[in-house]
């Protein structure tokens, strides 16, 4: 008779098991884009912002969220080629 199979494997080999929805590197990243946020949008004036060779006048949150979400897309890029 052969064993039955575990539910969860653990450190033995295979895949981990799956843990709960709130991990401490979860509730780390929602904290500090909560954060990240509120600093975007606690800087509301206009500025002017030059990129190579044109010049635009935007407000300031505008162009933090626009870096933040281009961070963002590099960082999921590289996480994901690197599985």
């Amino acid at each position: 008779m052969s064993p039955k199979p575990s539910e969860s494997v653990g450190a033995s080999g295979g895949e981990p098991s799956r843990e709960g929805p709130l991990t401490p590197a979860r509730v780390a990243v929602a904290l500090l884009a909560v954060l990240a946020l509120i600093f975007i949008f606690e800087n509301t004036r206009g500025t002017r912002i030059r990129l190579l060779v044109p010049e635009v006048t935007m407000p300031l949150w505008t162009a933090l969220l626009a870096t933040g979400v281009i961070g963002a897309l590099c960082g999921a890029y590289a996480v994901r080629r690197r599985r």
